[in-house]
């Protein structure tokens, strides 16, 4: 059983699949026994994801600054809610309180929460699995533009390997290794 960082869209305006994604992710906590952290949004991927979770009876930890509360639409379902003063202090949390990080399809909120993980990963800041859901290829010119970076030694291969890449659901949560 881990606590399980989830980072996606929190737009309300998405295509449908984007959603049921997000939701298969959330079904899928519960019967595993994970707990859900999140960005403590209740609309987009993010409300998709808890929404699930809580259904099949994952417990749900949101973390959201005060000033997208009213933005966002705080996820006040959540068993527990935290807000924070700020960004920072949120992905902060966040990463305390994860054991390992999963990471959707998204735009630039999602992709500064993913760099943030890794890169602390890289530092040796923390060893928790980072992985990214390239579901439909979403993520294919991202990870061929990281790819390019390895190839003018801007980015260390080792570090680009420390992102484990699949494309469903089921595989991202069977790339958490038990006991985490």
């Amino acid at each position: 059983m881990a606590a399980v960082c989830v980072f996606c869209a929190s737009s309300s305006n998405l295509d449908r699949r984007w959603l049921e994604l997000a939701a298969q992710l959330g079904k899928a906590l519960g019967p595993r026994g994970h707990t859900l952290v999140s960005g403590g949004g209740r609309v987009g991927m993010m409300g998709a994801v808890a929404d699930a979770a809580r259904a099949s009876g994952a417990h749900t930890l949101g973390v959201i600054p005060q000033y997208l509360v009213d933005l966002e639409v705080a996820d006040t379902a959540a068993d527990e809610l935290i807000v924070t003063t700020d960004m920072g202090e949120r992905k902060n949390i966040m990463i305390d309180r994860s054991d390992a990080f999963i990471t959707l399809p998204g735009g630039l909120g999602t992709l500064d929460e993913l760099f943030e993980v890794w890169t602390t990963a890289t530092l040796d800041l923390h060893h928790k699995p980072i992985i990214l859901v390239n579901t439909a290829g979403f993520y294919d010119g991202l990870l061929s533009w990281l790819d390019g970076l390895a190839d003018t030694e801007f980015a260390r291969r080792q570090a680009l390997d420390r992102l484990v890449v699949v494309d469903s659901v089921e595989a991202a949560l069977d790339a958490i290794p038990a006991g985490t």
